[in-house]
């Protein structure tokens, strides 16, 4: 198993334009942390939200970034 986020904008479509850290994971917890951490950055460059991939599953997505 490998985890990774998938940076998506607004609409869900994955944002693949920019270049953003495409980090590969051990666990989704390693994962999560990453994103707890990161997940600023990845919104000022232009990501809006993120979908967790346990290999090319989707373990959940379309989480913004923005606070509520």
């Amino acid at each position: 198993m490998t985890w990774r986020w998938r940076y998506e904008n607004a609409n869900g479509g994955e944002v693949t334009d920019s270049p953003l850290p495409r980090e590969i994971f051990p666990s989704q917890a390693d994962a999560e942390s990453w994103l707890g951490e990161n997940w600023r950055s990845l919104l000022s460059s232009g990501v809006e939200q993120v979908a967790l991939l346990d290999d090319d599953k989707v373990e959940y997505g379309g989480m913004s970034l923005r606070a509520e």
